[in-house]
């Protein structure tokens, strides 16, 4: 039996700790200001729901942006549930913590980065895979009556290279 201490275990607990915080914090009152958050995770992560469309075009990640239209936040000890428009359709979304590979706050120069672990699905298919270059998306949904939509993008234009 391994006695170690895990210390990147903990900081990570710790970290989504932060995250589920600031969820909880929206949940109740509301971004504060310019506030807004990209949360990036792993699409077919276990527990992870999102509306199949999603599942098909975000094979790996997905980057959700709660800014303008976002209802129903619900934090859990080990997910949370957040109703976004796509297409002008409202959907749910349950995303586990343990799924999340990046939470970030740009109007205040905040950013978290996690290594979830892989599900025995993604490990079968990065070693089928050859390394791929990272590519940077972006995606806004057209409005109607001239209201701000939710934007999908990848959390590699954020990150240093």
């Amino acid at each position: 039996m391994n006695d170690e201490i895990n210390y990147a275990k903990m900081v990570e607990t710790a970290l989504l700790d932060v995250v589920r915080n600031a969820l909880r914090h929206i949940a109740v009152k509301g971004l504060p200001g310019d506030q807004h958050f990209y949360i990036t995770f792993r699409t077919h992560h276990p527990g992870v729901s999102i509306p199949t469309h999603l599942a098909e075009r975000y094979k790996d990640e997905m980057t959700i942006v709660l800014q303008h239209q976002f209802w129903d936040v619900t934090v859990e000890p080990d997910y949370f549930t957040v109703d976004l428009s796509f297409n002008h359709k409202r959907e749910t979304l349950r995303i586990p913590f343990s799924a999340l590979t990046a939470f970030a706050d740009p109007s205040v120069q905040f950013g978290l980065q996690f290594s979830p672990p892989l599900s025995e699905r993604e490990k079968a298919e990065n070693e089928e895979q050859t390394p791929a270059a990272s590519t940077e998306t972006s995606e806004t949904a057209p409005a109607a009556d001239g209201e701000k939509q939710g934007e999908v993008i990848t959390l590699d234009a954020f990150r240093k290279k």
